[in-house]
């Protein structure tokens, strides 16, 4: 029997790779029934509180024009990178809270913690702005883990993480005072605010307690308002738990000359990359005329579900990765 089956494997070389992976969905179940109740108990957090669920088209005339984004082309359109522009339109529309639990796709996007094919929670609150957003992070993320059994024993790579609130609140500059080489200031005029943001500071939110971290420079500020007397700064977070990066929010731009401005930008910078060149999208823009003041956030659900499981890599919570297909 053992030459037949090594017979067999040098005929068909795939079918020992499908064994190997039934092999890891077998292993895998209990990651997944958690990975099931988080999604539950994420809708359920909205639920509750008058949060209507929405469905926006995956497939879109034109994603969000970001530098650093690169999405899929399908037939002459994209699969979104983000339903942002779909769920801000319905802001516009008057439904003041809104979630969303969607698939979004971004390419050259492969590693321990991103995938090309994502899993995306996004929300907006009308009439909030960034501030309030970390709240509801904070209350939202504190209910799942206690729904999965997880607030007062998360453990993440090996550190106990302690939830108890309030989280630390830490604005990028502080984060390059304490954990950079450079002020934030500096790393802005020498070009290398990326490059220490991911070598110095992100390193640094790799603590046992969670971190907002705030107020980025203006040239960061992407789709977020800038602050009110601090134009140089813009109301916008990211949260960090054990150093994973979890979601990024904003106090939602609503002025659609100055988000044309910035949108003509990050086109100008894939033109000159040699990236591929998006349409504006106009439907949009002509929106946000319409759209109320408004706190918005992304958060990576399968980030989310790695915190809660102790997962090293992302491939760990997801039932199938690109190579198993």
């Amino acid at each position: 029997m053992t030459i037949l089956y090594d017979a067999t494997m040098s005929l068909f070389p795939n079918t020992q790779r499908h064994f190997m992976n039934l092999d890891r969905l077998s292993a895998q179940r209990r990651t997944l029934i958690l990975r099931a109740k988080i999604l539950g108990a994420l809708r359920a957090f909205f639920n509750a509180r008058g949060y209507l669920e929405v469905e926006t088209p995956i497939r879109i005339p034109g994603p969000l024009p970001e530098a650093h984004i690169q999405a899929v082309a399908s037939d002459g359109w994209y699969l979104q990178t983000s339903p942002e522009l779909c769920m801000k339109q319905l802001l516009a529309a008057g439904y003041e809270r809104i979630f969303q639990i969607c698939k979004c796709f971004r390419q050259q996007e492969r590693g321990a913690r991103h995938l090309p094919e994502l899993t995306l929670l996004e929300w907006y609150t009308a009439g909030q702005n960034y501030r309030a957003m970390m709240d509801q992070c904070e209350d939202l993320i504190c209910l799942v883990a206690e729904q999965v059994g997880c607030l007062h024993a998360l453990v993440y790579q090996g550190m106990p993480i302690d939830l108890s609130r309030p989280w630390q609140r830490l604005t990028v500059s502080e984060a390059f005072a304490r954990f950079g080489s450079l002020s934030m200031a500096q790393a802005l005029n020498e070009d290398r605010f990326d490059e220490l943001m991911a070598l110095e500071i992100e390193p640094g939110l790799a603590g046992d307690r969670p971190f907002f971290l705030c107020d980025y420079p203006a040239s960061s500020a992407s789709l977020a308002r800038l602050k009110r007397g601090n134009p140089s700064l813009a109301e916008r977070f990211e949260l960090y738990i054990g150093g994973l990066e979890l979601c990024n929010a904003f106090s939602e731009l609503i002025d659609p000359q100055e988000q044309r401005q910035r949108f003509e930008l990050e086109l100008l910078r894939r033109q000159t990359s040699k990236e591929a060149a998006y349409p504006l999208p106009e439907k949009f823009l002509a929106a946000l005329d319409r759209m109320p003041e408004a706190t918005g956030n992304a958060l990576g659900v399968d980030r989310l579900v790695m915190l809660l499981a102790g997962a090293d890599t992302i491939d760990a919570v997801v039932a199938f990765t690109p190579e198993d297909l």
